[in-house]
């Protein structure tokens, strides 16, 4: 369905803003001066805090249902969910539609993030319907491929799609992370300093919509002005939607489907001994060494049968360019670590 006959909000130019970085990065805080900002500008924002849509258990494992001998963490349903709540709420405003009951999404934080949008009186319906519409995606976003999920949403209702990545040394970072009330374990954010790739459009065509902001230091007035304009800037400028060469797509698909799942096997074990040497170095005891263990390799053999199938019907790794099995490999793999990540953090955090 495309923007214009998505209906409601829709006929307003609309910006979906990645906003990505470590933890105590500043996100929220950037996120409320824009909001400010944007309100006096005459938009509808809201920030959507993936901390608190998301429950804790979605990082937990659960039995498939084909008898449950596989499992797999939860964490990516959860994320498709958040953008359901969005696209959903694109296609029919005001409406907030039930999510199935697997996805968990926090209802009530997601009611939270609609009402703040102003909502006009009857009278004025005609003059909100055209003002902008803008969503800012509060989350750490460290994969690319966490952040294209939100970029193919865009592409798909022909949006504005930009990116802010909050560039802030880590020991600013610790140090704002610790005066938390709910401070996020430190062995987590170094984690996920090894891990984070920032936006990187030499590599990344789809990101050539970023900018980087250095967030060290306190926002100055120019900051919030410059990402105002570059919001500005992408809600001017709305993505297209891609063109359909699905024929192609499923010659080459078959073709390095067999090469893709092998290569990416590898890479997997790989990632799985670095994160069982990572847990040593934390002196994680035996016992929960042989759970991470086996969480991990359960969780290599779901994701490669779902690999597998998902290169037999549609390769979402790689819709903005021809099949290359390097580039699939490399981005299923980021997939794949961010599951391994989440296990060896929850592993890690129950050892405390």
């Amino acid at each position: 369905m495309a923007a214009e006959e998505a209906g409601g909000v829709c006929r307003a130019p609309v910006c979906l803003c990645v906003l990505c970085g470590l933890p105590a990065a500043g996100k929220s805080s950037l996120a409320r001066q824009v909001l400010s900002t944007a309100a006096r500008s005459g938009w509808r924002a809201s920030v959507v805090q993936y901390d608190d849509l998301i429950p804790g258990q979605a990082f937990q494992t659960r039995g498939l249902e084909d008898g449950g001998k596989e499992t797999h963490t939860e964490w990516k349903l959860h994320r498709q969910a958040v953008l359901q709540c969005i696209e959903r709420f694109l296609e029919k405003s005001c409406v907030l539609a039930e999510l199935p009951d697997s996805c968990q999404i926090n209802m009530a934080a997601w009611e939270r993030c609609i009402q703040a949008l102003p909502q006009p009186e009857a009278s004025d319906r005609s003059q909100a319907d055209r003002a902008p519409l803008l969503f800012l995606l509060d989350d750490n976003f460290y994969y690319p491929s966490m952040r294209y999920e939100v970029y193919q949403l865009a592409r798909k209702y022909s949006l504005g799609f930009c990116q802010v990545y909050l560039q802030c040394d880590l020991e600013s970072c610790i140090s704002r992370n610790q005066s938390r009330s709910e401070p996020v374990p430190t062995e987590v954010i170094l984690e996920m300093v090894k891990r984070l790739e920032s936006p990187n459009p030499q590599k990344n065509s789809w990101e050539t919509n970023s900018i980087s902001l250095n967030t060290t230091d306190d926002l100055s007035k120019c900051d919030i002005q410059r990402v105002m304009e570059f919001i500005y800037s992408a809600l001017s400028n709305p993505l297209s939607p891609a063109e359909d060469n699905t024929e192609q797509k499923e010659a080459d698909r078959l073709k390095c489907a067999t090469s893709v799942v092998h290569q990416t096997d590898q890479a997997c074990r790989r990632h799985i001994s670095e994160a069982m040497k990572t847990a040593r170095e934390n002196r994680v005891p035996p016992e929960h060494m042989r759970s991470l263990a086996a969480q991990l390799n359960e969780s290599k053999a779901a994701f490669l049968h779902n690999l597998r199938r998902e290169l037999l019907q549609e390769v979402p790794f790689a819709q903005e360019e021809d099949i290359d099995v390097e580039r699939v490999v490399k981005r299923a793999v980021d997939v794949f670590d961010h599951e391994t990540m989440e296990i060896l953090f929850r592993i890690m955090n129950e050892n405390k």
